[in-house]
Order: structure tokens, then C-alpha cells, then sequence
């Protein structure tokens, strides 16, 4: 399967990622075991979202 391409970010959307990627950063100081697929599921839909933004904003009206 293809990668998707990263899409542009919003500065809202920027500052959520850089947010959910400091709190994985601060769980993976607390070890190697500590459950962190609730972030990464968050910063995935977060993702999916800018994609389907941006796909909606370059299709004619």
C-alpha cells in the first residue's frame, strides 16, 4: 500500500499534534511498557482529518 502524503496542517491542528507528541514523548520516559495506542490513535484521526480537509477544500464546488 502507497504511503498517503502528509497533508498541510492548520496552526490549530499543528499545535494538537505537537501537543499529543509531547504527552507519547513523556509516556516513553516512563518506559518501554506504558500504553500509549490512545495517542497514537488520536493523532491518527487527527491526520485523516487534515487529509480529508484538504481533499474537500481542493475539489470544485
Amino acid at each position: 500500500m502507497p504511503a498517503t502524503p502528509e497533508p498541510q496542517l492548520t496552526a490549530t491542528e499543528k499545535a494538537k499534534a505537537a501537543w499529543l507528541i509531547a504527552r507519547m514523548g513523556k509516556r516513553a520516559i516512563a518506559g518501554p511498557d506504558v500504553y500509549q495506542e490512545d495517542l497514537e490513535k488520536k493523532l491518527d484521526r487527527l491526520m485523516e482529518t487534515a487529509r480529508l480537509r484538504e481533499a474537500k477544500a481542493k475539489t470544485p464546488r
